[in-house]
């Protein structure tokens, strides 16, 4: 190889060197990308408990692994392809996903259908739930001797350890980028002071580095088409998994009714308006009759008042627009929850003595009912019908009956 070669494969080493100190300086400022304020934290707690504490806990082993700094163990990267599709990353072959598989079975994680960003907020709760420790000083014992019992788990690495890691390397890749740049100079300078050179080693000697160079190049070209068919992929399968969940969707409506004065401030009990939430498949949305129980004599001048009674007088019901909305292919029974299940209309529906407007609080997709048929108890006290049921899961199960054990998964119960 030619001493002119030896000096541009020396240049494009630098060029790498720099590369990878760029890359690492910029990862260690990025840090892991787990948001630490208490906004995210308090909606990860909430997250956590709706689809997770089932199997999971923090500092305890349960169905699954204890989640205390599982992103020490994994990167974040690595967490969300695993919670959205666990399945699938088991069945690629990853050696991490299958030795928990491995450990677990035969029970398997089922598919989250969360956002990157509600994972994040799901990974800011544990590690804040981490740092904190355990809730009781015998839960740290227990977690203690788990642990020694189990290392196969993943080993936890101190944050600190990590830190002093990084900066080695960094510190490292520093020295290196100096060397070879004072290394680089020194045997250009010799070079071009040696007499009977071709041409050719003349030219690398001389050749100057360019950047521009490397963003035309087919290389940079191909990669960076590659990022952005892969970033398009992303938001188009992003956008086609939020076809039909309208969580947020608050329409206009007709007259401007506030459930925030109604229900939140005058107290006026949801069921006194929606009549057949406790003996009916619907709710239904209250008749005008029953707003003129009260406003026949308490603000007749109101504007959005008048346009009751103008609905009235042209005997024309109201174009109430609809907020919560599900498919015609799944049933869903308002009585069966709130008379019989006794489930509070905020479980679902969310504060809705706190909204002007009412906007649809919860996702209303098939995982999310499913979630909540896993962990809730079934309201059997004082409930005869049921009796027989509890009496055989409390020869079976030390645990509390939940939904799915008296059917609450089959298929067949919500679609008909």
């Amino acid at each position: 190889m030619s001493i002119g070669r030896s000096v541009l494969r020396l240049r494009y080493t630098l060029a790498v060197v720099c590369g990878l100190l760029l890359t690492s300086v910029t990862a260690f400022a990025q840090g892991d990308g787990i948001p630490t304020d208490e906004a995210s934290i308090s909606a990860g707690m909430e997250l956590f408990d709706g689809n997770c504490s089932s199997c999971h806990q923090v500092h305890e082993k349960g169905v699954g692994p204890a989640l205390k700094n599982v992103y020490e163990r994994r990167d974040v990267k690595w967490l969300t392809s695993f919670i959205k599709h666990p399945g699938k990353t088991i069945e690629s072959g990853d050696a991490y996903a299958v030795a928990l598989y491995d450990k677990f079975k035969p029970t398997i994680m089922p598919n989250q259908d969360l956002s990157d960003a509600e994972i994040l907020q799901v990974l800011a709760y544990v590690k804040d739930a981490t740092i904190k420790g355990p809730a009781k000083p015998e839960a740290a014992a227990d977690v203690a001797g788990a642990g020694a019992a189990a290392p196969q788990e993943g080993m936890v690495v101190s944050s600190n350890l990590l830190v002093g890691v990084i900066i080695g390397l960094l510190v490292l890749l520093s020295i290196v980028l100096i060397v070879l740049v004072v290394l680089a100079n020194v045997l250009t300078q010799y070079l071009k002071q040696q007499k009977g050179l071709d041409e050719n080693d003349t030219a690398y000697i001389n050749e100057k580095f360019s950047l521009a160079a490397i963003f035309k190049s087919q290389v940079f070209i191909g990669m960076s088409s590659f990022v952005f068919v892969m970033i398009v992929a992303k938001v188009t399968i992003d956008s086609l998994f939020a076809v039909g969940v309208q969580q947020g969707y608050a329409p206009d409506q007709p007259i401007q009714f506030s459930h925030k004065l109604h229900a939140g401030y005058y107290e006026i009990d949801c069921k006194y308006c929606h009549t057949g939430v406790e003996k009916s498949k619907n709710a239904n949305i209250p008749s005008a009759n029953i707003c003129m129980n009260c406003h026949n004599s308490i603000r007749q001048n109101s504007p959005e008042i008048q346009k009751i009674y103008a609905a009235i007088e042209n005997n024309e019901p109201i174009q109430w627009v609809r907020v919560h909305n599900l498919p015609d292919l799944a049933y869903f029974n308002h009585s069966q929850h709130v008379k019989v299940g006794g489930v509070e209309c905020q479980t679902c529906h969310g504060e809705i003595e706190k909204m002007e407007v009412v906007q649809q609080h919860s996702l209303l997709t098939m995982g999310w009912c499913i979630d909540c048929h896993r962990q809730t108890d079934v309201n059997a006290k004082g409930n005869a019908y049921y009796d027989k049921m509890v009496e055989m899961h409390e020869a079976t199960s030390k645990d509390p009956m939940k939904v799915k054990d008296i059917g609450g998964l089959e298929c067949a119960k919500c679609h008909y």
